[in-house]
């Protein structure tokens, strides 16, 4: 049989992974990026951004870091490094083809609305069906349009386009006499050209997760208390000063097999129902647990920054902040070159901008927003058909099968797009499953009985992330997951030496090498 040809959309980790799988099952992959070098996200971080988890769990599992890179927790050079390392050890390079935007996906193919099995057939690769993508050289304006087997998304949900806030006519930016940056634009710009921006100038940063924690604190670093970085945020979420609270890796409290025995998971059996229920007053206590550690490291209640929710409920949502460095932010706060205000919105004025909540008037010479970005639409928007955008927007989040595949759009997976606490191990295991099912290696159900399962997902979700359902997060699930694609692929779903060390070890990358 001829070598299928699959088109991967981005060249992030995602993008690598998915390259690397299906040259080692002989497919020919062409990948697109509309960068001139690998990354994705990490191609263009704030100066200070570092890895937010341990080294360890955001490792590829045929790739370990090389020991020169000793810190827990690398800089974006040496993630950058390590990234192109392991393009040129698997010769990924001549795969990816740089500057190259692709403007919109097309189908050619039967229509998906009356197929009982994924594709009409239950195959990844039909009788009729080619995905025509048009691709911009963005060095030259140039399109040419590409017909390929099979699409892989690897576009990812915190790059290119940006959520910036609304406001009513009259109290958005355009009254504000200082300028108004998303963090993407601030990210862009070299380490020089950052400072220089900021510097002398008071700057209001809206939001406080990682990017925003990072950007106020170069700010209060140039800038000191003489012109303070204000912090403006709705809602507190647990930030981490250390992975071993209390001297007990995090990894032991949430990413073992025990502590999932805790959770009640979608599509368990009634014995898992009944341990789950049984064992939930034990996930009470370890979130108590941990967030006694974190009072005690960081003076929440003084800063008033007590989360209203536990620790669970953040870690199932993955949003929990890692904040390194710990005293060096509560001195900048007592020393006011860093403030923090709480409030659920805003607006702008001419000099600054104006809470809603208590009428606070912060002056300001540059708002940069921390907000994240749109990733449901830029996956949305890559599609030409009009129907496919609604079906990826059609609920509060993306339903996928197995979180790769969307059951009535044809010959095409999405990996990386929702969450986990690796996001790289997890992306890999999503990369080894799409290609093991575009091999053969195993079918998918039915079209009803995929839907099933979202539901089932979907539900686990609602019920463990509330409000933040949408960003498809499997957080404390992962092991769980994972079986569920081992399962598929044939492989043994215990991947330890023992039953006891299944049991209680935490599972990472290294766990599920071949």
């Amino acid at each position: 049989m001829d070598k299928k040809q699959v088109a991967i959309i981005g060249a992030g980790i995602s993008g690598l992974l998915a390259c690397k799988y299906c040259l080692s099952t002989g497919f020919h992959p062409i990948v697109f990026d509309a960068e001139s070098d690998i990354g994705g996200q990490w191609s263009k971080t704030i100066k200070t951004t570092r890895l937010q988890t341990p080294k360890s769990v955001y490792q590829f599992s045929d790739f370990p870091w090389p020991s020169s890179v000793t810190d827990d927790f690398p800089t974006q050079q040496q993630i950058l490094h390590y990234f192109r390392s392991y393009a040129t050890h698997f010769h990924l390079i001549p795969y990816i083809k740089f500057n190259s935007l692709v403007k919109r996906i097309s189908y050619d193919g039967p229509s998906s609305e009356t197929w009982s099995l994924w594709n009409g057939t239950g195959e990844p690769f039909p009788p009729k069906g080619k995905w025509n993508l048009t691709v911009e050289d963005t060095r030259t304006a140039t399109t040419q349009v590409y017909s390929v087997d099979f699409v892989i998304l690897c576009l990812g949900r915190f790059k290119d386009v940006p959520n910036v806030p609304e406001f009513p006519a009259g109290k958005g930016a355009e009254i504000f006499r200082g300028q108004v940056i998303h963090s993407m634009e601030y990210a862009a710009m070299d380490n020089d050209a950052a400072a220089e921006f900021v510097i002398g100038k008071k700057v209001v940063v809206v939001g406080f997760g990682k990017s925003g924690l990072d950007i106020a604190r170069e700010c209060s670093s140039i800038n000191g208390t003489e012109h303070p970085c204000t912090i403006v945020y709705r809602r507190d979420h647990w930030k981490l000063p250390n992975w071993s609270p209390w001297g007990i890796p995090l990894s032991y409290l949430y990413q073992n097999r025990f502590s999932e025995l805790q959770v009640h998971k979608p599509g368990e059996g009634f014995l898992l129902r009944l341990i789950a229920t049984l064992l939930s007053p034990l996930r009470w206590v370890t979130s108590k647990f941990v967030e006694s550690y974190i009072k005690k490291k960081l003076p929440l209640a003084k800063f008033d920054m007590v989360p209203q929710q536990s620790f669970s409920k953040d870690a199932h949502s993955c949003l929990i902040c890692y904040m390194p460095d710990p005293e060096d932010f509560v001195d900048k706060v007592n020393k006011g070159s860093i403030k923090l205000k709480k409030s659920p919105s805003f607006c702008f004025h001419d000099n600054g901008i104006l809470t809603d909540e208590d009428n606070t008037t912060i002056e300001a010479d540059i708002v940069i927003y921390a907000t994240g970005f749109k990733g449901v639409e830029k996956l949305k928007n890559i599609f030409e058909s009009s129907t496919f955008g609604h079906l990826i927007t059609s609920s509060p989040r993306v339903p996928l099968y197995r979180e790769c595949i969307h059951p009535r759009i044809p010959q095409l997976a999405i990996i990386g797009f929702s969450e986990s606490f690796s996001n790289l191990y997890t992306s890999e295991m999503r990369s080894r499953w799409v290609t093991a099912l575009l091999e053969g290696a195993f079918k998918l159900p039915s079209i009803n009985e995929m839907q099933k399962d979202i539901s089932r997902w979907d539900e686990y979700m609602k019920q463990t992330s509330g409000e933040y359902h949408h960003r498809s997060s499997i957080g404390v699930l992962e092991i769980w997951y994972n079986d569920q694609l081992c399962k598929d692929m044939g492989m043994n779903r215990l991947r330890k030496k023992g039953p006891l060390a299944n049991l209680f070890e935490p599972y990472g990358p290294m766990d599920y090498a071949k």
